[in-house]
């Protein structure tokens, strides 16, 4: 019969134990210049001995090995990978060091944390980075494993499983949880508690996070299983000044008053994370010691259950005509690149007199600041009634920045929305730019069908569900046309309804990309029609601008019409509509620059052939 884990035995039959702080946020501090603070265990190991030291002096029973970080895809983005085994042997190394120095009964757990940013076509080696750090930090002497600070639970679940495959150590699985004791993924702490606890550990519980509120809810949340419980929260939120992260002042009577309600929660494992000092340790050590009871009940503030209430989905006159199989034409159009909207208005009207339906607005185009289109959308559709199909980049902003302005939209009565790309930032006015592109296209549109579905990106209910009718770019003139057709039939699975082509100039690549695609178009589509109406633009367009092809031939006649090219232009642009008119739902109409109400030249010629 195996001897009993001491570990173990400690956990479960003393006094609650007291873990270490924010290791990581101290070194960082100490040592300047660290690409990560795991780089410290061989550019500056006494200052990581020091840190150890200061929090074993204030009273920790367990510390944690500076190896958070430390496994090969983390490493790898500073280009310290060659390093992986020695910035992990030196962590559990410098860990003993410091407890052989403070001479005290100390448990050196082997710290690893999530991968980062793992999606599923890198995913593949997830399990044997896992392993290898294991394996690496047991080697070296580790009492037990702390695998924290997961925000997805089945990457959590993975790892306890690789950990296990290469060590029977005892492991203390924490996630990182918010005020409502949800992960940022949309899984409550009750639920996790329920699935870790499946999983023989020597703990489950909550590290990082809001602060030591938020550390409390999860606890309580988490407290039904049986199963002992770790909560290690960060100091608060932090805040960057001065290019420094900045955490709260919180008194060390705020911490043991937080370390008695996390006692009388049934913690067997109390610390801290990121902004938690020696000094909240020891504020931890003496309240546990003095077995203090809190002073004031722990009031926990009831989730309040996010129910979806029924949105406005009445269908838009956009969606209707192509549902109805109507041939549908819209104009493209700018947004002003100042603070006054009366130019715009202005032209949309003329617009509207003109017999216009529908516009379709850029966002922010060759990367140069306009305004806003979803704002220049709701401005348009109060001010003269004619729908709108606003273009919406993930360039610019976060994907909660981009919940935040659909949600806004759509509350005054947008619906129509079209995701691109966006041109890169470097061609326009910001070259040091690179752009946020959290998520891609594709992405921005799982972003609308979760909206649609009533929950944000994260899978968190939202109180009313959207209605946007959201449709897609596609380009049949691409140079990998086999990229564009995955990533057009990503787009149909993310729920896109419509779609608009690059602009084309002759329709063999419609044809082509047609045929490959199996004949026939699997949701409506629009044909973009870009009006030149000068040589110089068009082979500016085919040489500068990515994704447009203006053939040989095309760039021939306009170069043999001289100064009737504004002519050839438009007889160009009504050869291309004869040519599709069989194949597409309808055309979008790029006017000339500078010239919007051009555009009604072209549709003018549509209309004609559809009366006749």
């Amino acid at each position: 019969m195996p001897a009993p884990n001491r570990f173990l035995e400690r956990l479960r039959t003393g006094p609650p134990l007291v873990a270490d702080g924010g290791t990581g946020a101290l070194i960082s501090a100490a040592v300047p210049r660290l690409r990560c603070p795991e780089e410290a265990n061989v550019r500056a190991p006494e200052s990581v001995v020091s840190v150890h030291l200061g929090y074993i002096r204030a009273g920790a029973d367990v510390i944690e090995t500076n190896t958070f970080g430390a496994n090969r895809r983390k490493l790898a983005a500073q280009y310290l990978e060659d390093e992986v085994v020695a910035i992990n042997e030196a962590g559990v190394k410098l860990a003993r060091e410091a407890r052989e120095i403070a001479g005290g009964d100390v448990f050196i757990a082997g710290s690893i944390g999530p991968l980062g940013d793992v999606d599923e076509g890198d995913a593949s080696d997830r399990d044997e980075i896992f392993a290898e750090q294991a394996a690496i930090l047991e080697g070296r002497g580790v009492d037990l494993f702390a695998v924290e600070t997961f925000f997805d639970l089945d990457d959590l679940v993975a790892a306890i499983e690789a950990v296990r495959s290469v060590s029977s150590l005892p492991i203390v699985a924490m996630m990182t949880f918010d005020a409502d004791a949800e992960t940022y993924g949309g899984v409550s702490a009750r639920d996790a508690a329920a699935r870790l606890a499946e999983l023989d550990l020597a703990a489950i519980g909550a590290n990082h996070g809001e602060g030591p509120i938020a550390g409390l809810a999860a606890l309580d949340a988490m407290s039904a299983n049986g199963v002992p419980l770790a909560v290690m929260p960060n100091v608060g939120l932090a805040s960057i000044a001065g290019g420094r992260i900045i955490f709260p002042h919180a008194t060390p009577d705020y911490f043991a008053e937080f370390a008695a309600h996390a006692r009388s929660l049934g913690a067997r494992l109390i610390g801290g994370c990121c902004g938690t000092t020696p000094t909240e340790i020891a504020a931890i050590r003496a309240a546990l010691e003095e077995e203090r009871s809190p002073r004031t009940p722990l009031v926990l503030e009831e989730r309040e259950l996010a129910v979806a209430t029924p949105g406005e989905s009445a269908e838009t006159d956009f969606a209707a005509a192509l549902r109805e199989g109507r041939w549908v034409s819209t104009i493209e159009i700018n947004p002003p690149k100042g603070g006054a909207s009366d130019g715009m208005l202005g032209l949309v009207a003329d617009l509207r007199e003109a017999g216009i339906e529908f516009v379709d607005i850029n966002d922010n185009p060759t990367a140069r600041a306009r305004m806003n289109a979803l704002m220049a959308a709701v401005a348009i559709e109060r001010a003269t009634g004619v729908e709108t199909i606003p273009h919406l980049t993930p360039r610019d902003t976060t994907v909660m920045g981009l919940e935040s302005v659909l949600l806004g939209a759509h509350a005054e009565g947008v619906r129509n929305v079209l995701a691109v790309t966006g041109d890169p930032p470097a061609v326009g006015d910001y070259p040091g730019s690179q752009g946020v592109y959290e998520v891609d296209a594709i992405g921005l549109c799982r972003v609308l069908q979760q909206l649609n579905r009533g929950e944000s990106y994260a899978g968190k209910t939202i109180e009313a569900p959207t209605s946007f009718y959201y449709g897609v770019a596609v380009n049949p003139s691409a140079d990998d046309l086999d990229l564009e057709l995955r990533r057009f039939e990503d787009k149909l699975e993310a729920g896109a309804s419509f779609a608009i082509t690059q602009v084309l100039f002759d329709a063999s690549f419609l044809d082509e990309f047609l045929r490959r695609l199996g004949g026939e178009w699997p949701i409506p589509v629009l044909l973009g029609l870009f009006y030149v109406t000068n040589y110089q633009l068009a082979v500016r367009l085919h040489n500068e601008v990515p994704g447009i092809v203006v053939p040989e031939h095309v760039q021939e006649r306009f170069r043999k019409a001289g100064p009737n090219a504004a002519e050839e232009g438009l007889a160009i642009a009504r050869e291309l509509v004869d040519a599709v008119r069989d194949k597409v739902a309808g055309i979008q109409v790029i006017p000339p620059f500078k010239a919007p109400l051009a555009a009604l030249d072209v549709l003018e010629y549509e209309n004609r052939l559809r009366a006749s």
